[in-house]
């Protein structure tokens, strides 16, 4: 652990060569663990189903069911198969494991065990695991001894002990966490399994009932525990889970790119992961909107909007229906009719659906007619007469179907259209300000925005019922519009949620301004929030630095506390030109580590050039680096969520200018500073904004 990227790497905590060597029995166990995997993995592709399946259907499925459990027994040559050892002074709780006195439990990213069953490893998810995260010196929880494990690649090299019933031993910070914490990365997210802190493993281990949104400031590892907490629901409630499914939703494609390896590490290889355009994507956006016109059609006004627009299209009828069976003929007058129709418009059921049912009905009244005259229809019979052509007839002129786009497309495109069912909700200057300027023709000739196809999305459930999953994760919530939260609401109507953000990280327009009102636009106003103020990836000096901005982008938000005993590396350099941001970029990249250069989006262009003509090699967001390429070049737009060992933010000044107002500029700015693990170098030609100094 290191102020300066120049000073030497952390030596070991305990030295192999030592006499007694308890380390080469530790590696001992973890060569023999492997060894348990491997036959457990052996054992799976060993099984024959072809006599147990009675047909193909069953097999197909079993024989995939077999191919998720090889993958997930998969050996991660360079993820250590147990991080951590308990040694409990007594048998734990006999709901928990079985055991003498003095068990000793390994505790993992996964269950492993040896020919005979007994475990080898323990999954960290696993009550008995749990004291690892949560005890201490003053509540041990039976534990005698906790030791860490500290690993190079996939060789076990050293351990540390702590003595929780040992009143004779301080307390004192783990160098192998702060090791584990602060170790470079090059790649994808990790897991952070060996370093969860008590606060993230009380929101890890809550229930699947309830919802729960985390407030968590830069390095506080939000991200990382909604991951987790979908690992531990999947190990908890697997089976529930397994039939209504778990999504996370993220941001942006750079973002899901970068967290996608975190689950699979921890063994779950089914959670689906999208954006929230993903979920929306009922139309092609090829257009964007003007911020004012995005404003208002991401207001939650406007579900109310579509939601008259599409009542619009039911007709009350003033004829009636008439059926005829063979020789006799059935008379539905219009005032029943009508009476049918406004029950199911007070029963404010999906438009589809009561548009499925308004046939039946007509069918009901006919079969009452029928009974009376001392006939005895059955259920063939009401069939039979809802499918009739004059009930089919009356059906299509009563509630004729909508189809969602088209109805998006009338409302803004149409100005009398939208002016009818916006009266009362929007002004004249908000319709006119979400109108298209031009007439489109059709769907697809229309060049549809991101909030546009949000309103496709809310018209589609208005007419069918979105399908609802088990465990929805939303990350980065706070830059969600009001009808984005409702678009994400409807896939977790029936399920639970995990919203994960921070409100000083919100960099649109249409911000979310209290996780009170987010959570009502999501359905999910019964959620519990946390906040995490403890902060473990980024450097004290660094996040002193951002925190400089709080009061003028999130009065009343508490700042983050960095808890990492490494200060880090945190320079601001003046300069003339470009020059001294290639410097900066040549000098992280001689340590180890990645490295972001972000920049305003527009300056992107001229350092992408610049950095060519220096000879220096530049990623993207989301394309994966490699020990070759360690350095991606960052837009600012596009770094909320990412995370790179050392930083080169270039001119904070064009990042706050890039942005549409002062306020939003400076979240961006905010996001852009905490986004390194161990060091930033900010330079600037052009003044630092005041709101720095």
């Amino acid at each position: 652990m290191s102020a300066h990227p120049d000073a030497p790497a952390p030596s070991t905590v305990i030295d192999p060569a030592a006499p007694t060597d308890p380390l080469s029995r530790e590696r001992s166990h973890l060569a023999a663990s492997r060894s348990a995997l491997r036959a457990m993995r052996e054992d799976v592709e060993a099984l024959d189903i072809k006599d147990v399946t009675a047909n193909w259907v069953n097999a197909e499925v079993l024989a995939r069911q077999i191919d998720e459990r090889i993958k997930a027994l998969a050996d991660l040559s360079h993820t250590p198969l147990f991080f951590g050892r308990l040694d409990y002074l007594h048998a734990p709780d006999a709901d928990q494991a079985e055991g003498a006195e003095g068990e000793r439990f390994y505790i993992g990213r996964r269950h492993v065990h040896d020919a005979d069953g007994d475990p080898m490893v323990i999954d960290w998810r696993a009550p008995v695991s749990q004291p690892f995260y949560r005890a201490s010196k003053t509540d041990p929880l039976d534990v005698g001894l906790r030791r860490r494990f500290g690993y190079t690649g996939g060789d076990l090299t050293a351990y540390e002990d702590e003595h929780l019933s040992d009143p004779a031993e301080a307390a004192a910070t783990s160098k192998l966490l702060q090791q584990e914490i602060e170790r470079p990365r090059v790649g994808p997210m990790r897991d952070i399994v060996a370093t969860i802190q008590p606060e993230q493993d009380e929101i890890v281990r809550s229930g699947l009932a309830g919802s729960l949104c985390v407030q968590g400031g830069p390095g506080t590892g939000k991200t990382a525990v909604g991951l987790h907490r979908v690992a531990y629901l999947l190990y908890a409630h697997r089976e529930r889970l397994s039939r209504t499914g778990t999504l996370v939703i993220g941001p942006n494609r750079s973002f899901l790119h970068y967290i996608e390896q975190v689950l699979p590490a921890l063994g779950e290889l089914e959670v689906k992961q999208a954006t929230v355009d993903d979920l929306v994507a009922h139309v092609e956006v090829r257009g964007a909107d003007e911020a004012a016109a995005a404003v208002i059609k991401g207001d939650a006004r406007m579900a109310e909007v579509l939601r008259r627009a599409v009542r619009s299209h039911v007709t009350l009828p003033t004829e009636p229906v008439m059926v005829v069976r063979g020789s006799r003929r059935w008379r539905v007058p219009a005032y029943e009719l009508e009476d049918i129709v406004r029950e199911l418009l007070d029963r404010e059921i999906r438009y589809g659906a009561a548009r499925d049912a308004l046939p039946q009905r007509i069918a009901h009244a006919v079969l009452v007619q029928m009974e009376r005259s001392g006939e005895a229809p059955d259920d063939r019979v009401q069939d039979a007469v809802a499918r009739n052509t004059a009930v089919k007839a009356a059906v299509k002129a009563i509630w004729p179907p909508v189809e969602p786009a088209k109805l998006v497309l009338r409302l803004l495109s149409d100005a009398d259209f939208l002016a009818v069912h916006a009266d009362g909700i929007l002004t004249e200057d908000e319709q006119k300000t979400i109108l298209w300027a031009k007439p489109v023709r059709s769907v697809k000739s229309a060049k549809w925005s991101a909030a546009d196809a949000v309103l496709v999305d809310e018209t589609t459930d208005l007419v069918q019922r979105t399908h609802s999953l088990g465990h929805v994760v939303l990350d980065e919530a706070q830059d969600l519009s009001p009808m984005q939260y409702r678009a994400v609401g409807r896939r977790c109507t029936t399920g639970s949620a995990t919203v994960l953000g921070d409100l000083a990280q919100g960099t649109t327009p249409w911000a979310t301004r209290s996780w009170e009102e987010a959570l009502t636009h999501l359905g999910k106003t019964e959620a519990h929030v946390e906040e995490l103020t403890a902060g473990f990836r980024v450097p004290t000096d660094v996040i002193t630095y951002a925190s400089r901005l709080l009061p003028h982008i999130a009065p009343g938000l508490t700042p983050v506390a960095s808890v990492r005993e490494n200060p880090g590396f945190f320079d601001v350099r003046p300069g003339e030109d470009d020059s001294q941001v290639i410097a900066a970029c040549q000098e992280l990249l001689r340590h180890e580590g990645s490295i972001g250069l972000i920049a305003a989006d527009a300056r992107v262009p001229a350092l992408a050039e610049a950095l060519k003509a220096a000879g220096i090699g530049a990623l993207a967001p989301g394309e994966e680096t490699t020990y070759e390429t360690r350095l991606t070049l960052v837009p600012a737009t596009l770094a909320k969520g990412l995370e790179y060992d050392y930083v080169v933010l270039d001119e904070p000044r064009a990042v706050v200018d890039g942005e549409p107002d002062e306020r939003t500029g400076l979240r961006r700015l905010y996001v852009a500073l905490t986004r390194a693990v161990s060091g930033l170098i900010v330079t600037h030609a052009a003044p630092l904004p005041e709101q720095l100094a």
